[in-house]
């Protein structure tokens, strides 16, 4: 896999991978100990940080399916962590907001998911987080351009 000092695509790939799934895993565990599902704690979170919207405004944030979603929605609104409210600009919409004991545990959780994954970046320099950073935006957006060319040939079937 390695040619004169070389690493080949396909290790960085096996290595990118096993690196992604060891740095989920922490994720979900830091996560987990907030007492609050996956699914519940991005709804939290991107409610938090992008203030009110729609549930498929909230759907495209968080990247789950609407039936997910509005599970989820349901689950944090019975808790009284978020109500639905009439959309100023269009009638048939709902807009999701945090109540104040929504926004309350919301800022704690995410405080503590942040120590978890600042401790764990630790292990990087600044210079590395940014190189790490730069370098992964890089591949993840020619990875979407190559989608985009294999879906514009009807080589893909990609989400509508």
């Amino acid at each position: 896999m390695r040619e004169q000092g070389k690493i080949s695509a396909a290790r960085l790939w096996v290595v990118l991978v096993r690196s992604g799934y060891a740095v989920g895993a922490v994720a979900e565990s830091s996560i987990a100990q907030t007492k609050l599902c996956l699914t519940d704690f991005a709804a939290l979170e991107a409610l938090l940080h992008k203030g009110p919207l729609t549930i498929t405004e909230l759907q495209s944030k968080v990247l789950l399916a609407s039936g997910s979603m509005t599970a989820a929605v349901d689950r944090l609104e019975r808790r009284g962590l978020l109500v639905r409210k009439a959309s100023a600009t269009e009638r048939r919409a709902r807009v999701l907001e945090l109540t104040s004991e929504g926004k309350r545990l919301a800022a704690s959780c995410f405080e503590k998911h942040s120590r978890d994954l600042e401790a764990l970046m630790a292990v990087l320099t600044e210079r590395e987080k940014e190189l790490l950073h730069s370098s992964l935006k890089k591949l993840g957006l020619r990875a979407a351009e190559l989608l985009e060319e294999q879906r514009e040939r009807g080589a893909v079937k990609g989400k509508e």
